[in-house]
């Protein structure tokens, strides 16, 4: 098995609305840039993997739009998966470990303005008891935040800590959507308060991976992938403890996490709620910085904020911030399917 690694970044600044442009003119300026980052031509890339929703984009087989964007022709290898860009990675990151090839280009996008995205999202529920119900993304997460409540695990100020911790670190981040701290504000579903929410909106993201001495060859310090694990819950909300997360913790321990301390940690926690159950899954200490890019708190794009949390970990690794980073990608209500990945730099390139 080989080494790969990230070797760039790149994504949109994250706003509430991006009605003058198409998802695939979103798109566009992140493929060209991620791509410029390297060095690299669009035909120098072995795979290509991306990871969107067609219910967001309200048409069937929309990714092929942003394919198209991409330059398809000549016939490229290419996937997609209809979930968060960080799978799309999970899918890339193998196709280079067996050998199959030795670049690949990862990206994800997402626009929820157009639409109720709250209500979209009860189409990933139990389709016979739970979605006829209609019980929408905040109301499921205060569930959540209810049991943790309940169990003692957390509280409404302490929520509201993390609420402005995620936000004033977004400060330093130029693509956040919202930066800077800001009132909690009222209840959208008790004990959610405005400010435990995410942000809805627009965005995109884009990753370049690489294996072995290629990856040295087009990046100064390689984000190295020493693990990457994804496991799932029960789809029945009334079969899972909501306080705890055994898919995420499990996906850790097959991602080699526990192996050695992590100093930086991008979670992929939409809600103020959910960072407490993934810190207990994760076991991170005080001494780990979680979420310095703001995290999902400060930008949400449905499909690529998963893959964000990987690229910003990835970063951090290129510029010399972090040594060995913890990223952490979630899909469906409640943590249902969790992503673990860790990354690595070599400490002789910093």
């Amino acid at each position: 098995m080989r080494d790969v690694a990230i070797v760039a970044f790149s994504q949109t600044d994250h706003v509430r609305s991006s009605e003058e442009v198409s998802e695939v003119e979103m798109l566009m300026p992140v493929l060209h840039d991620v791509l410029g980052r390297t060095g690299l031509r669009t035909g120098d890339i072995g795979f290509t993997c991306s990871g969107s929703c067609d219910y967001l984009a309200g048409r069937a087989f929309s990714f092929t739009m942003a394919l198209d964007g991409v330059g398809a022709w000549p016939p490229i290898p290419e996937s997609h998966v209809e979930m968060d860009g960080a799978w799309a990675l999970y899918e890339a990151w193998v196709k280079l470990l067996t050998g199959e090839a030795d670049t690949a280009l990862v990206y994800a996008y997402g626009k929820s303005s157009p639409g109720s995205v709250r209500d979209v999202l009860t189409r990933q529920l139990d389709p016979y008891y739970v979605a006829p119900l209609w019980p929408d993304s905040i109301a499921l997460a205060a569930l959540q935040a209810q049991a943790l409540i309940d169990s003692g695990e957390t509280d409404e100020p302490a929520l509201a800590a993390i609420a402005e911790r995620s936000r004033t670190a977004a400060g330093d981040n130029p693509h956040a959507q919202l930066r800077g701290p800001r009132p909690q504000g009222g209840y959208v579903v008790r004990p959610l308060r405005t400010g435990d929410c995410p942000p809805v909106g627009d965005g995109a993201a884009a990753v370049v991976l690489a294996a072995g001495d290629r990856a040295r060859e087009l990046c100064p310090r390689p984000a190295w992938i020493r693990g990457m694990d994804h496991r799932v819950e029960p789809h029945a909300l009334g079969v899972r403890d909501l306080t705890d997360s055994p898919s995420t913790r499990l996906a850790a321990e097959r991602a080699g996490v526990f192996e050695r301390p992590v100093d930086t940690a991008e979670l992929h926690a939409p809600f103020t709620s959910q960072e407490v159950v993934l810190r207990r899954a994760l076991r991170l200490g005080r001494s780990v910085a979680v979420n310095p890019s703001g995290g999902a708190l400060a930008a949400n794009p449905v499909m690529a904020a998963g893959l964000i949390r990987v690229g910003e970990a990835a970063a951090a690794v290129h510029r010399g911030a972090s040594d060995r980073a913890l990223a952490h990608a979630t899909s469906g209500p409640c943590l249902q399917q969790n992503l673990v990945a860790v990354l690595e730099g070599e400490p002789h390139a910093r």
